[in-house]
């Protein structure tokens, strides 16, 4: 039997007509892009409408900026990156839209507060938030501009490695005039503006450990001794795990953010095992982190008081388990039906439109709301590990894998700590929670999982037509018996 050829499509005969082009899924996502805007639009309504306020031109403000910045978005998918996933993007567009509209909730609920106590409104946040919609979405045109084939990547691996550690770590080394908000030494205040560098350096480091296991996959594919079943590594091939999981603690140590510290081991866990297909780096990786928690919780306060907020958060209720304890509350208010867009009490909870917006989102829309908005996270992770399959190169893979699951890992996290099944990390909801940083970086993320997909998509060339010699002036082709 020939041996299969792997460089594409035979080649076109002579006056044989060329079939037809594979569809690209932009109309598709068009559509669902408008779906999208309608869905958002009606909600609007319904927010201020259960607030008993007239429609105010706002509603008409946030609607043509909405549809406007997503067109924009969709034009450039469709220019630069045809063949990408058409659901990702709208995936993306309505858990954005669906933001907008509890930030804005919550804008006219604290305004009706300071009109109860005749005091000064607070500042609306809704517009700083499309301020960040439009950035974040420079920055996705930004990527698919300049980054035409994702492969590229690969050649800035250590680059890429040295500045998120940067990124990562420069925070926790500042002074905390600098740093330091509501007790996390997370932040770059530079004036009036404040970013998380950890937001970037989570996909700079997600490039780095794609590039340097694919360079290393023989080294981390080599086995050491079995036990129970398992093919363990060599004690020296460790090391890289060893280095990731130290660095995760010293920004548990140093900048008192269990999230970050959870999510960047936990990305270079998954990645280990895409890489090398060994269940026994998962096992090896948890026993690190289980051991490093429980170090972690006699040496450091701030771990202690999460965990004991999580186990317990009416024991001090009105003290450190308020946050969490009225957002238990508000989920049990909103049961399965919830209370309605704009007939809630959201406001209660503090930082209702940051960290616990999912607690918001859950009194208003109760259970089956959320789970209406999980199964859009659920598409939109699944379909950016559709494309870490369906692309053909080893770093592409890799890079896509981290990239959906960084998202998948950060929802479970967000999540859980919301609903008490694990301790709160001070996360955000992907495209969900107010905020600049991880907005805009999260788009950027978009943008280099949509160009994979396309890679993934794009048909393969087509080699030129040749003519067919004559059998007697055919080369020798070697061939592979059955």
């Amino acid at each position: 039997m020939a041996a299969p050829d792997q460089s594409g499509p035979e080649p076109q005969a002579p006056g044989k007509p060329s079939p037809p082009p594979l569809p690209t899924g932009r109309g598709i996502e068009l559509l669902l892009l408008a779906f999208a805007a309608t869905l958002v639009t009606s909600a609007l309504v319904l927010v201020e409408a259960n607030q008993e306020q007239q429609l105010t031109q706002s509603l008409l403000y946030l609607g043509a900026a909405y549809l406007g910045l997503f067109t924009v978005a969709h034009l450039a998918v469709r220019k630069w990156a045809p063949y990408a996933d058409p659901l990702i993007l709208p995936s993306v567009a309505l858990l954005n839209g669906l933001g907008l509209v509890m930030i804005h909730r919550l804008d006219l609920a604290g305004a009706d507060k300071a009109a109860q106590l005749g005091s000064t409104a607070p500042t609306e946040l809704i517009g700083r938030q499309v301020a960040w919609t439009t950035i974040g979405l420079a920055l996705f045109i930004g990527v698919l501009f300049l980054v035409r084939d994702h492969r590229t990547l690969s050649r800035y691996t250590y680059t890429a490695g040295f500045a998120g550690l940067i990124l990562l770590a420069l925070p926790g080394l500042l002074p905390s005039s600098l740093s330091e908000v509501n007790g996390a030494k997370i932040w770059l205040r530079l004036g009036v503006l404040s970013i998380q560098p950890g937001e970037f350096a989570k996909i700079l480091l997600i490039t780095f450990f794609a590039g340097f296991l694919v360079q290393k996959r023989a080294l981390f594919s080599t086995a050491g001794r079995t036990f129970l079943g398992m093919e363990l590594p060599r004690a020296r091939d460790l090391a890289p795990l060893l280095l990731a999981w130290g660095f995760s603690v010293g920004v548990l140590v140093l900048e008192r953010d269990l999230g970050t510290s959870l999510l960047f081991f936990g990305i270079v866990l998954v990645l280990l095992y895409a890489a090398t297909e060994r269940i026994s780096w998962l096992l090896i990786g948890l026993s690190f982190f289980v051991g490093g928690g429980l170090i972690a919780y006699q040496l450091f306060g701030h771990v202690r008081v999460r965990v004991q907020i999580w186990l317990d958060p009416f024991a001090d209720f009105n003290g450190t388990g308020y946050q969490i304890g009225q957002a238990l509350f508000g989920l049990g208010t909103g049961g399965v039906g919830g209370t309605g867009l704009g007939a809630g009490r959201p406001d209660l909870v503090p930082f209702a439109e940051s960290d616990f917006i999912w607690s918001s989102l859950g009194e208003e829309l109760g259970l089956i709301g959320l789970a209406a908005v999980l199964l859009i996270y659920l598409v939109l992770v699944t379909r950016g590990l559709r494309s870490a399959l369906a692309v053909r190169d080893s770093f592409g893979k890799l890079l896509a894998t981290g990239l959906a699951f960084a998202v998948a890992l950060q929802i479970f996290v967000v999540i859980g700590g919301v609903t008490k099944l694990i301790p709160l990390t001070g996360l955000t909801m992907p495209f969900l929670s107010y905020g600049g940083s991880s907005l805009v970086a999260n788009y950027a993320l978009i943008a280099l999982l949509l160009r994979i997909s396309n890679a993934a998509r794009a048909p393969l060339p087509r080699r030129p037509a040749q003519p067919q010699a004559p059998i007697a002036e055919a080369n020798t082709e070697l061939v592979q018996r059955p």
